[in-house]
């Protein structure tokens, strides 16, 4: 069987000169895990000799997840282990390599996610595995699970058989049920730093034979934003074209072809040239570069000199004080934001420009005087929006009081016309809180606190939770101009005769079923 063995072999080195380096180079021992936290939790737990039998492993997309899960499972299943570790050499081990091992199992969780899928699994688990020691189940994308398939699974999880490992891989480990969280092992897996990404491009390097400094390497993992497959698809293209391994090189290569000199960008924006501005980000456009890109590039430096205020890096932008930094990164922000429903890419970004050059120096005076001057701003919203709403009963004996007296005034109470706007106000954002404010009456306003009368216990505890609080808080602020806390408590409901004047003023027949009904369904709830 030897000629056997050696044509497998020669179609397996086919097979991986023609695979994406990605692929290729992925780690394939303990040792070759490239985040150093993985690498010493893995090791450990493997050295015990008491290898848990549920595993998740969760992180961002791109570093390593399913790479760890298969080096996982070479030292469970291994038929020559060294020092309890895959040895990478017998049939399970390199079976699982190349991914053809058939009691290593690899499932993607978005394809099965069903209950159906789930019901399958947890029969299947109870066979015994075919060649290996153990069954290993490696669950991707666990999180697209429904809540039925999990439930499904739990008991799986619980008590599985002596001889099955699961590990689930996450992007999203939040939105798996906590059941499932609380019985497994939780791997966390982090981005990668630039030199642990530099470290797994470098044993590509290697094994391409390509010779290349590690800084231009850490352009590819700056670029990588902490994933290793993203880098190391960027270097594969980058050695796909052909070209030389010069910093030069490289950058424009990251850049769409074009070298973007962000500190000249910053510079214009200092000396606020938005005609230059605006046509370098025009050669974005016409050299086939990303605005999207930039953007985010912008406000990647832009937080490393936020950083460098705080003492955290090195790198300053010259001219720009905290203040100028705050006010880029808010219209850069809103920019990036933008950018999903424009129609014209670069539009957001051309705005943010703009505005900073037009208006950074009026901005600045109206915060600096907000900063020195808070409480007379308020004041002067709160007198401005209660000469709006109050009624008009702060002249005694003809003869008109100070501003002070008619504030004093205002604050004693809200008027029937202020307590129609606020429910005018809420009908439409929630009607069912407008529904138990029609058995709640103001009864106290002292200018920081509105105190409601609310006649049943239950419209009171709705009243008070705290989704419906911070609607209602909402509403009395937009209407009576400045922060206002809502306190409820219990009173007496008026005599059926005022009430029924009131609901002249307020409600209709109609409304007051639309209100019985909403109140049925709150209650049904």
């Amino acid at each position: 069987m030897s000629w056997l063995n050696t044509a497998v072999c020669i179609y397996w080195e086919n097979i991986m000169s023609n695979t994406t380096f990605y692929l290729k180079y992925r780690g394939q021992t303990i040792d070759q895990i490239d985040i150093a936290e993985i690498r010493e939790s893995l090791s450990k737990i493997v050295h015990s000799g008491k290898i848990p039998h549920a595993f998740l492993f969760s992180g961002p997309k791109g570093i390593g997840k399913t790479s760890a899960a298969r080096i996982l499972a070479k030292a469970i299943n291994c038929e020559k282990p060294v020092k309890k570790e895959g040895c990478g050499k017998c049939d399970q081990c390199e079976s699982i390599a190349r991914g053809v091992n058939i009691d290593v199992i690899e499932l993607d969780a978005a394809s099965h996610r069903g209950i159906d899928d789930a019901r399958v699994l947890r029969d299947a688990v109870r066979l015994s595995p075919a060649k290996a020691k153990n069954k290993v189940y490696i669950i991707d994308e666990a999180h697209m699970l429904t809540a039925e398939a999990s439930n499904a699974l739990l008991k799986t999880l619980e008590e599985p058989p002596e001889h099955v490992y699961f590990i689930l891989a996450t992007t999203n480990p939040e939105k798996l049920i906590p059941t499932i969280r609380s019985r497994v092992t939780n791997i966390l897996f982090r981005k990668a730093t630039p030199e642990e990404v530099v470290r797994a491009l470098r044993r590509v390097a290697k094994g391409e034979k390509i010779k290349v400094e590690d800084e231009e390497l850490g352009l590819f993992a700056e670029k990588g934003g902490g994933s290793f497959r993203d880098s190391v698809k960027l270097f594969e293209q980058y050695v796909a074209e052909g070209k030389s391994f010069k910093e030069e090189n490289v950058k424009a290569f990251l850049f769409k072809n074009k070298i973007f000199d962000l500190e000249a960008f910053f510079a214009l924006l200092l000396a606020k040239k938005s005609g230059e501005i605006i046509s370098e980000i025009e050669k974005v456009i016409a050299d086939g570069g990303s605005i999207e890109e930039l953007n985010r590039d912008l406000l990647d430096r832009l937080r490393i000199a936020l950083l460098t205020l705080a003492g955290v890096e090195d790198k300053p932008l010259t001219g720009f004080s905290k203040n100028d930094l705050l006010i880029l990164i808010n219209l850069f922000q809103k920019a990036y934001l933008d950018l999903k429903v424009t129609p014209v890419e670069q539009l957001p970004l051309e705005v943010a420009v703009i505005i900073w050059c037009g208006n950074s120096d009026e901005v600045n005076e109206t915060q600096e005087k907000e900063e020195e001057e808070p409480k007379k701003v308020e004041e002067v919203v709160v007198i401005k929006k209660m000469e709006e709403v109050v009624i008009p009963d702060i002249q005694t004996e003809g003869v008109k009081t100070n501003l002070d007296e008619k504030v004093k005034t205002a604050l004693k109470e809200v008027s029937d016309d202020v307590w129609k706007s606020i429910l005018s106000a809420v009908r439409p954002i929630n009607t069912s809180i407008e529904a138990l404010l029609r058995a709640a009456r103001p009864i106290g306003y002292d200018g920081k606190s509105l105190t409601l009368g609310v006649f049943y216990k239950f419209h009171k505890e709705r009243l008070e939770d705290i989704r419906n609080r911070k609607i209602l808080e909402d509403v009395v602020e937009t209407v009576m101009g400045n922060k206002i806390r809502v306190v409820c408590t219990l009173t007496e409901q008026p005599p059926k005769k005022e009430v029924v004047e009131e609901s002249k003023a307020v409600l209709t027949e109609g409304e007051d079923k639309d209100i019985i009904k909403i109140a049925e369904e709150i209650f049904g709830n």
